[in-house]
């Protein structure tokens, strides 16, 4: 018997976006009353400006970097866009036989889609380095990959910690690789920044994405971090904002509330990462008691060293669409993710799981369920409440529409 619903809803998508916290707000608020495009030269204008260096500063201390290595973006896709057609560009301009791009499988579309348009229509031969059964890059084949005609590769592109399955790769050891060849790197840390620790300098990566909406910033706003002897071509043209490498005029309120909101995140991250961990664990641990046949994706971090997020839990449930699971818990008033795109309605395995080595019926059948700074023992216990009559449910379904 399936239990009441949830209400109000418990969301537990925190992944995808989660909620801003009240200083990030309030901070946001206090500056959208104000006027002044900090690019104008009176009062207000130098105010604007002065207020976008501040929140520079503090964001740039937050991610390990220099101010001057902050370029504010839209949000992490357009971070992605800048930073791989820019590299690529500029490196191609620099020596045309600089072609091959190395990345894995596993990347976020904003990398996935960016790195095939460039194949589709800049001539980049597109290297895909292979990953193990948790979606950790393979190093070997990375290495072999960088020996093999190094003059001809235009950069190395590793997402710090997966969207989907929660693994956290090795990034400053890639960096490191590809910098015994002179080769750039590019790290999507979207996921990663304010869940585990993160250091633009220590890390070795000429360039880093990074997100306000997934760390309690607000949606709309994002960084690039740009190492200072690192040339990019930039992709919009206009006034020459942002070092010329991002023209547009600046979102002073949003650029605010987004340094506030890196600065909390970085000040609790000791606190939270074993608060949300250890609810991770009880999510992980309840699940495999209730539901035998559902099987954990991604490393299991039992230790809480660092090899998966603290609030990623990723599981396959066999014989179930993950739309279904999805659906049936979304009208219990649990909001979770199925962690793969949907295109015109038709599901469509996720290709993380398929880079990881599994069927694509076992990449339909998944649900991420994902905790945050809301996030407390009660949002564990609801899911647990329901999670194997609603696998049931699901499984039941699979199977009427499979006979159909």
């Amino acid at each position: 018997m399936m239990s009441s619903s949830f209400n109000p809803p418990i969301y537990l998508d925190h992944a995808a976006t989660t909620t801003m916290t009240p200083a990030a707000l309030e901070a946001m608020t206090r500056e959208l009353a104000v006027t002044g495009n900090p690019s104008s030269l009176h009062t207000s204008g130098r105010r604007g400006h002065r207020v976008v260096e501040e929140a520079r500063e503090k964001l740039a201390r937050a991610v390990g970097a220099h101010a001057t290595e902050i370029i504010f973006t839209s949000g992490g896709t357009e971070a992605d866009n800048l930073a791989l057609k820019g590299l690529y560009w500029t490196r191609l301009a620099e020596d045309p036989q600089r072609n091959r791009i190395l990345l894995t499988g596993v990347e976020h579309h904003a990398v996935l889609d960016t790195a095939e348009w460039l194949e589709a229509h800049e001539g980049a031969e597109l290297n895909v380095i292979p990953v193990d059964a948790d979606g950790k890059i393979d190093l070997a084949a990375l290495e072999a990959a960088l020996a093999e005609s190094p003059e001809t590769i235009s950069l190395v592109t590793l997402m710090w910690a997966n969207n989907e399955v929660g693994t956290v790769e090795p990034v400053a050891e890639v960096a490191a690789l590809a910098a015994k060849y002179g080769i750039p790197m590019h790290t999507d840390a979207v996921q990663a920044f304010g869940s585990v620790p993160v250091s633009f300098a220590d890390s070795g990566v000429a360039t880093m994405a990074i997100s306000a909406h997934k760390i309690g910033g607000p949606v709309g706003i994002g960084a690039l971090v740009v190492r200072r002897d690192v040339k990019l071509t930039p992709v919009q043209h206009g006034g020459g904002h942002e070092r010329s490498l991002r023209s547009g005029t600046l979102n002073a309120a949003a650029a605010v509330s987004f340094s506030v909101a890196a600065e909390e995140a970085v000040k609790q991250l000791d606190a939270e990462y074993g608060r949300i961990a250890t609810l991770r664990d009880a999510l992980i641990t309840g699940i495999e008691e209730r539901v035998p046949e559902a099987t954990l994706n991604g490393p299991r971090d039992a230790e809480h060293t660092g090899e998966r997020l603290p609030g990623n839990v990723h599981f396959t449930f066999p014989g179930c669409e993950g739309d279904t699971l999805l659906f049936l818990l979304d009208t219990l008033g649990l909001q979770t993710s199925t962690g793969s795109a949907c295109t015109a309605g038709v599901a469509r395995a996720s290709h993380v799981l398929v880079a990881m080595g599994r069927s694509d019926d076992d990449a339909r059948s998944v649900q991420r369920i994902t905790l945050g700074h809301t996030s407390g023992p009660q949002d564990v216990e609801a899911v647990l409440s329901v999670i194997n009559d609603v696998y049931t449910r699901s499984k039941a379904a699979g199977m009427a529409a499979g006979n159909r």
